[in-house]
């Protein structure tokens, strides 16, 4: 008992060992640090919603397969072999006498549609087209998640650069709790300007916490879009220049060509194409079918005297045949099938009004939001720039004593409220920038 203990914990840690080792293998083989561009194209290649997507494309194109092979005769063979045993009259001597056998049949048939309504090659361009609606649903599943991981880089930056600006607050804290100190040791100032002081770093260092936490939230987000294993550490790499101001193309202009290039769209009016042909295929079942099919049969049984292959050479026949068939009365099958078909045209052409509709209100959206980021982003960046040079002259007259603490903190907390809005106020710009442009067709890049 004690040795298959042992022998089982052996087995459970080569496990553990290989799967280590696999994990560490797998991580290795990911970049140190991540620009926007990688994390976009590693998702589009491992997410599992896309590649699910691209199974479905793969499924529809056995669908396709299968729908031209209808067209060709099919060729199935058949063999049989039997025992018999039974006991039969015997008139010459009476009573009964057993009686067994053996015997053989062989065939090959083959059948095929000639003629229906035109059902066949229907079938084939509708599958042609759900082929290519499969594949755009894959783009507009990447379009998807590009914009997702957009935002999540971003969104990382912003904290990243909240987080650095914190801590030189904390840094400038922490200076003047010192030079508060000594002033208070000297008599300078009043203990309550002190511990005003003492609580103003308390703050600032709980500010720099809560921005770090939010932070490596942001990071788990990114890390959960990518689908990357959990113990691994994902850096990013921030930009030189971000432009949060650029000339953007009129709102007009741009949902033209977001109706005319992007997936959702072309996937919409491809499912209108195949709901079209559907109609087609329904009214076929009013139509005659015409089929032709042949048969090549043999057999043999050793209750004859006749060789073996005697039997096979006379019992040899062929059948070649044509089968037509006439849809007279089928239980309203056929009407049925065609209303559905109707319905289902007029559904498509819902489809493509609602597609074409939410897309542009995307679109309008994507606009609106460049339009109001830049100008709050101009108006932060007045806002800053004359918090700075009062927080800057607060700071000296702190230093000269020209000041009160009371006073210094309130300018204090207008400039860094003044920074966060900045910083807000910029990649917002920028993402809205970013996803405008991708609607219109630009790639994404930083």
């Amino acid at each position: 008992m004690r040795s298959f203990m042992i022998n089982t914990l052996k087995v459970i840690l080569i496990f553990q060992c290989v799967q280590i080792t696999a994990q560490t293998t797998e991580q290795n083989q990911l970049p140190e640090v991540w620009n926007l561009e990688q994390c976009i194209a590693y998702a589009k290649q491992q997410n599992i919603q896309i590649n699910t997507l691209r199974l479905t494309t793969k499924s529809t194109e056995q669908d396709l397969l299968l729908s031209k092979a209808a067209k060709f005769p099919n060729l199935l063979g058949n063999a049989s072999q039997t025992f018999n045993n039974a006991k039969n009259a015997d008139l010459v001597v009476g009573g009964f006498q057993s009686q067994s056998s053996f015997a053989g049949n062989y065939s090959l048939g083959s059948s095929m549609v000639l003629y229906n309504g035109g059902y066949l090659n229907n079938d084939i361009k509708q599958k042609d087209l759900y082929i290519k609606s499969a594949q755009f649903n894959a783009e507009a599943a990447e379009n998807d998640i590009t914009i997702q991981i957009t935002q999540a880089y971003l969104t990382i930056l912003l904290a990243k650069e909240n987080s650095v600006y914190l801590n030189e607050i904390l840094e400038t804290s922490k200076a003047q709790l010192k030079l508060g100190e000594l002033k208070y040791n000297a008599g300078s100032i009043a203990k309550k300007d002190y511990v005003l002081l003492k609580a103003q770093l308390a703050t600032d260092n709980f500010n720099l916490i809560t921005s770090q936490n939010t932070e490596r939230q942001n990071v788990l987000t990114l890390k959960q879009l990518l689908q990357l294993p959990s113990g691994y550490e994902l850096n990013i790499r921030k930009p030189e220049v971000l432009d949060a101001t650029l000339p953007i193309v009129n709102l007009e202009e741009a949902q033209k060509t977001a109706l005319e290039q992007r997936p959702e769209v072309k996937s919409s009016l491809i499912e209108k194409e195949a709901a079209d042909l559907q109609l087609q295929k329904s009214k076929a079942s009013f139509l005659p079918t015409l089929s032709a099919s042949g048969t090549l049969a043999s057999g043999y049984s050793d209750n004859q005297k006749t060789p073996y292959p005697t039997q096979i050479d006379n019992n040899f026949y062929q059948r070649l045949g044509l089968s037509l068939t006439v849809p007279i009365f089928n239980n309203r099958i056929a009407k049925t099938g065609v209303e559905k078909s109707k319905i289902a045209i007029d559904q498509s052409k819902l489809n493509v009004t609602n597609t074409e509709t939410v897309l542009s209100q995307k679109v309008e959206q994507a606009y609106i939001n460049v339009l109001n980021a830049q100008s709050q982003y101009t108006a932060a960046q007045e806002q800053l720039d004359a918090n700075t040079e009062n927080y800057r002259i607060a700071n000296e007259q702190l230093r000269l004593g020209g000041i009160s603490t009371v006073d210094y903190l309130l300018e204090k907390n207008l400039y860094v409220q003044a920074f966060q809005n900045f910083i807000q106020a910029k990649y917002n710009s920028v993402v809205s920038l970013k996803i405008y442009d991708f609607y219109k067709g630009d790639p994404i890049k930083l």
